[in-house]
């Protein structure tokens, strides 16, 4: 019953906090002067095209970007009436990319599932390596396993995922016979799912899973391996030595659970993160992610695909904080719920 109260009232912060977000994105995308529509217009008007700024004219009332900025928070979100009704985020209505002149939601409908799956791969990568090797190197620490281990650690850091992406794009294909670029066989999309597509999925995820995850997979492995030398050094462990208790089970049962708090609590960071991170990375693979498309909106000023695709990343974050708080209440009795112990 506690841990449900507790769930609930992490759920109520989290919508809380996603409200605030929502508000300085809103505000920082309006920041630079002009938009999308009033860039175009001045263009049009150098140009001498009338008819071009009577469109571009229509689309500014049409999606109420004539109004004060405060009006058009509340329209683009849900909370106000626009010359459409009540047509915002909370509706379904994500809005209109001008860059692209189609719909919000019909230009990144596939590319979310697939920017989600092809994240979810690489934080479960992340925690396969981070977790054996952390683990590893710790028991083994100052010996030729801890420096190989840690060898291989800093220079996951050290190389920039596009350079990793780009190595991997040639000899991968070269040695491997992987497929190069994108997510899918061009065959496969737009088409209904099936077990060769499905296949086809999996096989053009391995290049981009590693490259996504090798960064925080070396960050992590040496979190963990610093959290586990710490633990290992306290007096307790010690103690269970001392009264015969197994190598591996003594590992394993204690300094284990106590340096994996903080390897759940980055479940809150891991995913949003390399969904951020991974734009330069998609560009180069030509992933179709919402990387490119965050990227494109951006540079042309398109609103409210930028204010989307923002909103996108900063609810996986509150997710994943969500989530690693309640593993971390689960993992630890030590957690309190809500200032009060359980």
């Amino acid at each position: 019953m506690m841990f449900l109260r507790y769930a609930l009232y992490r759920f109520a912060t989290m919508l809380l906090t996603l409200l605030a977000v929502s508000v300085l994105i809103f505000v920082i995308i309006n920041l630079p002067p002009g938009d999308f529509l009033s860039n175009q217009i001045a263009e049009l008007h150098a140009t001498g095209q009338a008819e071009g700024v009577a469109k571009a004219e229509f689309l500014r009332s049409e999606y109420a970007l004539d109004r004060p900025l405060w009006e058009q928070y509340l329209i683009w979100v849900g909370f106000a009436p626009g010359p459409q009704g009540f047509s915002g985020l909370i509706q379904g209505d994500f809005g209109w990319s001008f860059e692209f002149d189609r719909p919000v939601g019909e230009i990144v409908g596939d590319a979310l599932w697939l920017t989600v799956l092809i994240n979810l791969a690489a934080v479960l990568f992340v925690y396969a390596v981070a977790l054996p090797l952390g683990v590893f190197a710790a028991a083994k620490a100052e010996t030729w396993a801890d420096y190989t281990a840690g060898f291989v650690g800093y220079l996951g850091l050290a190389t920039p995922n596009f350079l990793l992406a780009l190595i991997l794009f040639y000899y991968g294909h070269k040695y491997l016979d992987l497929p190069i670029g994108g997510l899918m066989d061009p065959a496969f999309e737009g088409a209904p799912m099936s077990w060769p597509k499905v296949k086809s999925i999996l096989l053009h995820m391995i290049v981009p899973t590693f490259v996504i995850g090798t960064s925080g997979a070396a960050a992590m492995m040496q979190r963990l391996r610093a959290n586990m030398l710490d633990e290992l050094s306290k007096p307790y462990v010690e103690t269970a030595k001392a009264k015969g208790m197994g190598p591996a089970r003594l590992l394993a049962k204690y300094p284990l659970r106590m340096a994996f708090n903080p390897f759940v609590a980055d479940i809150g960071n891991l995913l949003p993160a390399m969904v951020s991170g991974s734009v330069l990375v998609s560009v180069v693979l030509g992933l179709q992610t919402i990387g490119p498309f965050l990227l494109t909106a951006l540079k042309s000023q398109d609103q409210f695909l930028a204010g989307f695709v923002l909103m996108f990343v900063a609810l996986l974050t509150l997710i994943g904080t969500m989530v690693s708080d309640m593993l971390l209440v689960l993992l630890d009795p030590r957690i309190r719920y809500g200032g009060r112990a359980k």
